[in-house]
């Protein structure tokens, strides 16, 4: 069985406190941070850009990288994942009415406190999220 890389880069979205999350039509028990798949020949913040425009129509404007996320799907795939924060998150608060090329991808966008009963994923950033200590200079890495 071949073994698989899946590179995604996801946004961190940050405004008062408050994460923007998204639910995906495929399980929207969970919520993620916004972002999708690296395309082949793709920069990691031209791929977050891109998809953050397709998901929430609106261009983000990139900051630090945060959080480097790897985790092992069944015996032959691995997800490696890059966390950037974004600066503009008060451009996010009115999503309804952009031209979102891929909404249909999307169940459902929500803003949370560190106080949500909602399951986020991954556990660590969504433990880093509720103790404050999610935003940092050094980029955290996660193994799950």
């Amino acid at each position: 069985m071949e073994k698989e890389f899946v590179i995604r880069c996801r946004a961190v979205i940050v405004h008062e406190g408050k994460l923007l999350l998204v639910k995906h039509t495929h399980n929207p028990t969970v919520a993620v941070l916004p972002g999708g798949h690296l395309e082949f020949g793709e920069d990691p913040k031209e791929c977050l850009s891109r998809e953050i425009i397709e998901e929430l129509g609106i261009e983000p404007i990139i900051g630090r990288l945060l959080y480097v996320n790897t985790f092992t799907v069944g015996e032959n795939k691995q997800p490696v994942e890059f966390f950037f924060e974004v600066l503009n998150s008060s451009d996010y608060l009115a999503l309804e009415n952009n031209e979102r090329t891929h909404a249909h991808e999307i169940d459902e966008c929500v803003w949370v406190d560190k106080n949500t009963e909602l399951k986020i994923l991954p556990d660590k950033f969504a433990a880093d999220f509720r103790d404050d200590c999610f935003l940092s200079d050094k980029t955290k890495y996660i193994k799950g």
